[in-house]
């Protein structure tokens, strides 16, 4: 133990002695480090900006799409060839037992709206007046349109903060009336700030939808439970009732937690295909230790001589190269953590990067592995100089 701790000790003061070389050799690990963390960081962020944007529509939302959700092949498909239609809403209505906020059914389409001589494109979501209570949609000026609206048919358009801002800026846009697909609406209501994705919006009744873009389907059905602990109660209700009007293969129901766990997948699988690009540094930063300790041993080849004359063994010889090795890596994957930290710190703003435990702990592992693999050559060379012949080295 008294042998490690000299060597130990002696690492640091060579070390020490060498502060820039010492520096510039950990830089390459600390670069990998901070490359991997962050990157880690990043994408749990995101994940946890996904999770934040499904719970703000809340967690007992189930969806019906056209095809099976289940095949990549039915699904692509599913866009083309949509297989929904207004009684399949009132065939859910009619044929469940679970008690449910709302239903509505839902088209997306892209509409351009002008006002004046400003004009936007943005995203045209087609509901009925069930939808604020199924998707968690605020009113903030104004209203939504009602049941009678939806059934005549009316020229009203919700919108969003961001749709707001664009076109009327400060101004009140409450009565105002603007150009939709060449037709007239009355703007009857502004939404509260919401999701990301939300506020850039426009929402009219889905018959005028159907009827100003000339549709014969819908894009899917949303239905929201009552009781979340209802909803794979209510999906297996709702997969029998559509049962009954359409083929498996021409319908999914699927739910939120479906969703995030495709999501979930496919976040892990990008983290650790970035993990691992970025791993490639830390394998280049190994290289480097290697390279500048053989320089060091042919340095101190008189170093290594006087130490074996005055009784240290290939062991004590060895050990030391190797603690040098080590604490370079093991230093530079803690600046690294450091530096990856605060990164996600300072993008907070932007997005809730996260540094997981797992993360830090695997890099710093690495880190440390990194120094030894690549530390075990030169410590090998360093141990087996001859005493005798290092010692004249010196002279």
């Amino acid at each position: 133990m008294r042998r490690i701790q000299e060597s130990f000790k002696s690492a640091i003061q060579a070390l020490s002695a060498n502060k820039i070389r010492s520096f510039l050799t950990m830089l390459g690990v600390i670069i990998g480090v901070f490359a991997v963390v962050s990157l880690v960081s990043l994408v749990k962020g995101l994940e946890n900006f996904i999770i934040a944007q499904f719970d703000s529509i809340g967690s007992n939302l189930i969806i019906v799409a056209s095809g099976n959700a289940s095949s990549a092949r039915d699904a692509a498909i599913s866009f083309t060839k949509q297989t929904l239609q207004d009684k399949h809403v009132d065939i859910i209505r009619n044929n469940i037992n679970t008690e449910i906020n709302g239903i509505t059914p839902s088209v997306r389409v892209m509409g351009r709206i002008k006002y004046k001589n400003k004009t936007g494109a943005y995203s045209v979501t087609a509901t009925n007046e069930e939808a604020p209570k199924i998707t968690n949609v605020e009113i903030d000026q104004g209203r939504y349109f009602n049941k009678v609206e939806v059934l005549t048919k009316e020229h009203v358009v919700v919108i969003g903060p961001e749709v707001k801002e664009d076109i009327f800026g400060a101004s009140p846009a409450v009565g105002k009336k603007v150009t939709l697909a060449e037709r007239s609406f009355t703007i009857i209501g502004v939404t509260k700030e919401g999701a990301v994705g939300s506020n850039d919006r426009i929402y009219i009744p889905y018959t005028t939808a159907k009827d100003l873009f000339n549709l014969k389907t819908i894009s899917n059905i949303l239905v929201s439970a009552k009781n979340p602990d209802e909803v794979d109660t209510l999906m297996r209700e709702v997969e029998v009732a559509l049962a009954t009007d359409l083929k498996p293969k021409e319908f999914s129901v699927i739910s939120q937690s479906d969703i995030l766990r495709v999501v979930d997948r496919i976040l892990a699988l990008v983290a650790t295909l970035l993990g691992a690009i970025a791993g490639i540094s830390l394998f280049v930063g190994g290289i480097g230790i290697m390279n500048i300790m053989l320089v060091t041993v042919t340095e101190r080849t008189g170093e290594v001589g006087l130490r074996k004359a005055l009784g240290a063994t290939k062991t004590d010889i060895g050990i030391q190269f190797l603690l040098e090795s080590s604490l370079i890596s093991v230093l530079g994957g803690i600046l690294g953590l450091i530096i990856a930290y605060i990164a996600a710190i300072l993008v907070q703003d932007i997005i809730e990067a996260e540094v997981t435990l797992w993360s830090a702990g695997l890099s710093l592992g690495f880190s440390f592995l990194v120094g030894v693999v690549f530390g075990t050559y030169p410590a090998v060379e360093a141990a087996k100089k001859d005493a005798i012949e290092a010692l004249r080295s010196k002279q």
